[in-house]
């Protein structure tokens, strides 16, 4: 991989990275616990019960690409950077654009 390549894919997982910390306070504040409140009648209380297991779960998966972002980061200069954990082969840079935090090619990853 080239300085240039790496310098791209640093400043793509940097963007992704700024992207996703921006996101984590709307995500935060929809998986507050509900209270319970007799304004809200029974269905739509167990409406935003159900809304905040969804942004529990969003959050949970916005925070785990997070930390793999922060780790691809510090891989970024290592030789490994952009070969599949798996097979060796490596990873298509389309492939990196789009999930920098990418180990395996999508054949590897699909098995």
């Amino acid at each position: 991989m080239t300085l240039e390549e790496q310098e791209i894919f640093r400043q793509n997982i940097e963007d992704e990275i700024i992207k996703i910390e921006k996101s984590l306070g709307g995500l935060t504040e929809g998986s507050r616990p509900v209270e319970p409140d007799n304004a809200i009648g029974r269905l739509s209380r167990m409406e935003a019960i159900s809304a905040k297991a969804v942004s529990e779960n969003a959050l949970a998966n916005t925070k785990n690409r997070l930390s793999k972002l922060k780790v691809a980061l510090t891989k970024l200069n290592d030789p490994e950077f952009g070969l599949c954990a798996e097979c060796g082969e490596a990873i298509p840079h389309k492939r990196l654009l789009l999930v920098p935090e990418s180990i395996m090619c999508v054949k590897c990853a699909e098995r």
